[in-house]
């Protein structure tokens, strides 16, 4: 009988991080989803830019931002009305520690994959 191929060399583990306020009310977290809106302001200057940019409504966008600004107790937008969004000096500290922890988190994982199934 021939031996099959391992189909582990196909597989990645993916880490999904998430940042969230014990004290808080509700569920809502610093995940994957608002940081990619985050980046999305802090690259086009708008969160309705960064909302299209993901094919998500404006106003699902919107909410999601109030509902994690809420949760964590934090601003991370000055709205300028008409004239857009920027991050706010909290918002621009969070989504760097996210990105940076996410990518670090991430390695470690692919690395320890790796070596499981040399």
């Amino acid at each position: 009988m021939a031996k099959s191929k391992s189909k582990t060399h196909k597989l990645t583990p993916v880490i999904r991080l998430a940042v969230m306020c014990e004290e808080a009310d509700s569920n809502s977290q610093f995940g994957r989803g608002v940081a990619n809106l985050c980046l999305g302001v802090r690259e086009l200057g708008s969160l309705n830019a960064a909302a299209k940019g993901m094919k998500m409504a404006y106003s699902k966008a919107w909410r999601i931002i109030k509902e994690t600004e809420a949760a964590l107790g934090m601003q991370l937008l000055d709205r300028d009305g008409a004239h857009g969004s920027t991050l706010t000096e909290e918002g621009n500290k969070l989504l760097d520690a996210y990105l940076e922890i996410d990518a670090k988190l991430q390695k470690v994982a692919e690395d320890e994959f790796a070596k499981k199934f040399k």
